[in-house]
């Protein structure tokens, strides 16, 4: 057991007793954080006692650590906020050392998740609330607050978030196509060949899919129409943004004051305002869903319109995370990429 940093307690309103609270460090994190467990005893109304839990992440990244905190704090009570028991709630995120302005140390407080491992061991349909596919597809038929600054419906986010330790700008877009574009695609790219250096064979593909497949799959007066021309385009919900299995489970929020039941989870988060869609790209990419996990959220999601472009659309989107990982770890990432890349370009250059 660790003493808890004061910065912490203070941020949860916690006493400064050590026999009423103690922080363990589990060893685990993302490769970028290291994590802990708080337990606290909090005194009731009727002078007795209940035991309070929260999660703990930090970081001695300096700006990095402070930029990732702020987006996970916002993403996941993003999520929270739209679907209630289906992440924890951020409580609280700033620096260890508050009278250092220069400090490099931050952390990220939140409630407490149990695991109790399988995701998606809900039994039932799609009509269980407790079930990945009912939860996400709710998160997913949720529309996104507007744009703060404007007062409409926008695609971003209003902090940057990460992608493992890709930072994500989320600047405010009007348009779906020119959001992923632009925020997702050719960012990317300038990440990776900050870190890698410049490769002009993936160089020339990301810029023809940005600027010759994206309008032709997600364009405004596409995206969400028919080959009738009937629809009503897309509405920005919240998106998850690294929806991998790893990151779903379940489990349920404990410590908190609060008699969550469990269901199946998600968390670390990189939320961005955006085309539900984009989270099934990452959930292809690694697997671990299964058809009938697609079966039952597409029953509370349809497919967009065009439905018979569904699969090239998703295939776009795995591209970005295909793409994410060649920047974070290099190697065998860029010939996924490549190849989805190739295969889009080669069936749309015909629309040309």
């Amino acid at each position: 057991m660790s003493s808890v940093p004061a910065a912490i307690l203070r941020a949860l309103s916690l006493p400064s007793d050590p026999s009423k609270v103690s922080l363990s460090t589990s060893g685990l994190g993302s490769g970028f954080t290291s994590t802990g467990a708080i337990r606290a005893k909090l005194p009731k109304g009727d002078g007795s006692e209940e035991e309070r839990r929260y999660f703990v992440k930090t970081s001695a990244d300096g700006t990095a650590a402070e930029e990732m905190f702020r987006g996970e704090y916002e993403s996941l009570n993003a999520i929270a906020g739209s679907v209630p028991g289906f992440c924890p709630r951020a409580l609280a995120w700033g620096p260890l050392d508050e009278e250092n302005r220069k400090c490099k140390n931050f952390f990220l407080a939140t409630e407490y998740l149990d695991l109790g491992g399988a995701m998606g061991r809900s039994s039932g349909d799609e009509t269980n609330s407790s079930t990945l596919a009912y939860r996400l597809g709710k998160l997913h038929t949720t529309p996104a607050p507007p744009d703060p600054k404007t007062g409409k419906p926008r695609f971003g986010f209003p902090v940057p978030t990460f992608c493992g330790d890709t930072k994500q700008p989320n600047k405010f877009y009007d348009s779906w196509a020119d959001f992923y574009a632009h925020e997702r695609l050719l960012t990317i790219l300038a990440t990776s060949e900050h870190r890698n250096g410049r490769d002009e064979g993936l160089r020339e593909l990301v810029e023809k899919t940005a600027y010759k497949v994206v309008p032709r799959l997600l364009g405004d007066d596409h995206l969400g129409y028919d080959s009738h021309g009937e629809g009503e385009g897309i509405v920005p919900v919240v998106v998850h943004g690294d929806l991998w299995s790893g990151n779903a489970d379940r489990g349920r929020i404990v410590g908190s004051g609060r008699d969550d039941q469990p269901g199946d989870v998600v968390y670390d988060p990189c939320v961005c305002y955006g085309h539900n869609e984009f989270d099934l790209g990452i959930m292809h990419m690694f697997g671990g869903f299964g058809a009938r996990f697609f079966d039952q959220y597409h029953r509370v999601v349809p497919k967009t319109a065009p439905v018979e472009e569904y699969d090239d659309r998703v295939r776009l989107y795995e591209l970005y995370h295909h793409l994410n990982h060649h920047a974070i770890f290099g190697g065998g990432y860029r010939s996924g990429a490549m190849s989805i890349m190739q295969k889009l370009v080669r069936k749309y250059r015909k629309d040309e």
